[in-house]
C-alpha cells in the first residue's frame, strides 16, 4: 500500500504502561486522521465510594486508586481534607511528608526508566531481554528502586499502599536512629542515580516537541513535590516558536481553589477516563512541565546532572519540551529527590507528636501534588461532623490524554512525511513507533501491564487479521 490510500491500526492493549489501554490510529491519503488513546479499563467509581465516609478515611482509600504511587493520592488527599477543616501541617511532620514523597519519585520514577522506557531506546522488547545484555544496568536501577522502596517503607509502614499515613501527620514517626541506614542506603543510591543520568544522555533522541501549555506546581525557592501554586507557561506557538522550542515563555499562575475552574473535564465516548483542558488549550503535566516551571529551583547536584546531560540550564531559561528526552529529565528528578531526601534525613528532629488534630468542620477543601506523572488533584466537601457528600480527583495521566495523542498523530505525521507513506512499516514496527510515543508521558492508567494486540485494517482485505 502507498501513502495514496487508507490505513487503520488498533492497538488492542499498550504494553510497559501501568495499566490497561489500547490505540486507534487512523491514516488516510498521507494524514494522520485521528489518533485515540483508549483507555477501556471499568471505571472503578472511587469517588462515589467516598461520599458518605469520614473525613479521616481519604488517605488510605485513595491509597488504592495506583499501587505505583498510593503516596501522591495520599498526600493530595490529607492537604484536602486538611484545607477543609482550617489545618496546616508544617515543621518536622511537612519534612517526613516531603520525604516520603521523595521515596515515591525515586522508586516510581527509577521503574519507569529503567523497566519500561529504556527497552524502547536500546531495541529490547522488554525489561528481561534487556537484561541479557544490559545486566549491570538493570541492576543499577533495581538497587535505586529498592532505596526509594525502604523510604516508603520506613515511613509509610509498607513499601505498597502505606498505611502510617493519616490526618496531621503519621501514626508514628521514626527515630533519628531508625533513618541513619537509610542515609547510607540513599547515597549509594545517589551515586546510582549519577551514573542513571549519564547513561540515559546517551540515548538517541529522535527531534519532537510538545505544543502544548505546561502544567505545574510551584514553590518558590525549592523544587515543589508536595504542594504549591498551579502555574502555567505558555505553548510555543502562541509565542510564535517552534514546538521544539527550549525557551522558557511567560508564566502565569492561579488559586488552587479555582483549579477546576481552568481544567475542566470531559467525556469521551472511547474513553472511561475523563479528557481535560486547561482554560480550553491542550495541556501537559508531569516531568517535563515540572523542569519548566521549576528546574531553576533544583539541587546544585541535580542541576549540574542535568547541564552535563545535555538539558541546558533551567536557570538560564532553558526547558526541555521534546518528550522522547522526558526520560532523561525524569533521571535528573530522581537525583534531586535523593538529593532532597539526603537533606530532610541530616535535618530531622522528632516531632514532639505524631500528627496535629484534625477536627471535622463544614467546608470544601483542595489539596493538589505532584505525582510523579503530574499535578493531582482532590477536592472534598464535609458536613459539621466530617462526613464527605462530594469528592474530586483529577489525576494527571487524565488531563495528560490529549496531549499524548497529539504527540502520537505527530510523530507518526513525521514519519509519514520523512518516508512519503508507512509502506516501509510492518505492523510490528508501526505498533513500536506508537507504543514508544505513548511511553514517552509514562501513563498511569492502573496497576498492571498486558501484552500488545494489534489489528491493522487495510482497504480491500477481507479478514485485517490479529497479531500478538
Amino acid at each position: 500500500m502507498t501513502h495514496r490510500g487508507s490505513r487503520t491500526v488498533h492497538v488492542g492493549g499498550i504494553s510497559r504502561v501501568e495499566g490497561e489501554g489500547a490505540l486507534h490510529l487512523r491514516v488516510d491519503q498521507g494524514h494522520v486522521t485521528e489518533a485515540r488513546l483508549r483507555i477501556y479499563e471499568p471505571p472503578r467509581f472511587f469517588e462515589a465510594f467516598l461520599r458518605g465516609r469520614a473525613h479521616t478515611e481519604p488517605p488510605d482509600i485513595t491509597s488504592r486508586v495506583c499501587g505505583i504511587c498510593p503516596v501522591a493520592y495520599q498526600m493530595s488527599a490529607c492537604r484536602a481534607v486538611e484545607d477543609a477543616c482550617g489545618v496546616t501541617v508544617t515543621g518536622p511532620l511537612a519534612d517526613l511528608r516531603r520525604l516520603l514523597y521523595c521515596g515515591e519519585w525515586i522508586e516510581s520514577q527509577t521503574l519507569h526508566i529503567y523497566l519500561l522506557h529504556a527497552p524502547d531506546f536500546l531495541g529490547h522488547p522488554d525489561a528481561i531481554t534487556m537484561a541479557r545484555r544490559h545486566r549491570a544496568d538493570v541492576e543499577r536501577g533495581l538497587r535505586i528502586k529498592q532505596a526509594g522502596n525502604a523510604v516508603v517503607e520506613l515511613l509509610g509502614g509498607r513499601a505498597i499502599h502505606p498505611v502510617n499515613v493519616r490526618l496531621g501527620g503519621f501514626h508514628r514517626t521514626p527515630t533519628r536512629a531508625e533513618l541513619g541506614p537509610l542515609a547510607e542506603r540513599l547515597r549509594g543510591a545517589r551515586e546510582d542515580a549519577l551514573h542513571t543520568v549519564e547513561w540515559a544522555a546517551g540515548f538517541d533522541f529522535p527531534d519532537a516537541g510538545c505544543d502544548a501549555q505546561l502544567l505545574a506546581l510551584a514553590e518558590p525557592g525549592r523544587y515543589a513535590i508536595e504542594g504549591g501554586t498551579p502555574t502555567v507557561m505558555q505553548a510555543p506557538t502562541s509565542a510564535g516558536l517552534p514546538p521544539d522550542s527550549t525557551r522558557a515563555l511567560p508564566t502565569r499562575t492561579f488559586p488552587l481553589r479555582d483549579f477546576e475552574h481552568h481544567v475542566v473535564e470531559r467525556p469521551e465516548p472511547h474513553s472511561t477516563a475523563l479528557y481535560s483542558s486547561l482554560d480550553g488549550h491542550l495541556h501537559l503535566t508531569g516531568s517535563l512541565a515540572r523542569y519548566a516551571v521549576s528546574g531553576r529551583w533544583l539541587s546544585p547536584l541535580a542541576l549540574q546532572a542535568a547541564h552535563a546531560a545535555g538539558l541546558g540550564d533551567p536557570r538560564a531559561g532553558d526547558v526541555c519540551r521534546n518528550p522522547f528526552r522526558s526520560i532523561l529529565v525524569r533521571a535528573v528528578e530522581v537525583v534531586y529527590a535523593l538529593d532532597e531526601a539526603l537533606r530532610l534525613i541530616d535535618a530531622y528532629e522528632p516531632p514532639p507528636a505524631p500528627a496535629v488534630p484534625v477536627p471535622a468542620r463544614a467546608g470544601t477543601g483542595r489539596g493538589a501534588t505532584e505525582a510523579p506523572r503530574g499535578l493531582l488533584y482532590h477536592r472534598y466537601t464535609l458536613t459539621a461532623d466530617g462526613t464527605i457528600t462530594d469528592a474530586a480527583l483529577v489525576p494527571p495521566t487524565a488531563q495528560n490524554q490529549d496531549a499524548i495523542e497529539d504527540h502520537l498523530r505527530t510523530v507518526v505525521q513525521s514519519r509519514l512525511d520523512s518516508t512519503r507513506g508507512l509502506t516501509d512499516l510492518d505492523d510490528a514496527q508501526l505498533r513500536a513507533l506508537c507504543e514508544r510515543a505513548i511511553r514517552n508521558h509514562d501513563p498511569c492508567i492502573s496497576c498492571s501491564a498486558h501484552f500488545l494486540d494489534l489489528t491493522v485494517e487495510r482497504p480491500g482485505v477481507e479478514d485485517p487479521g490479529r497479531h500478538r
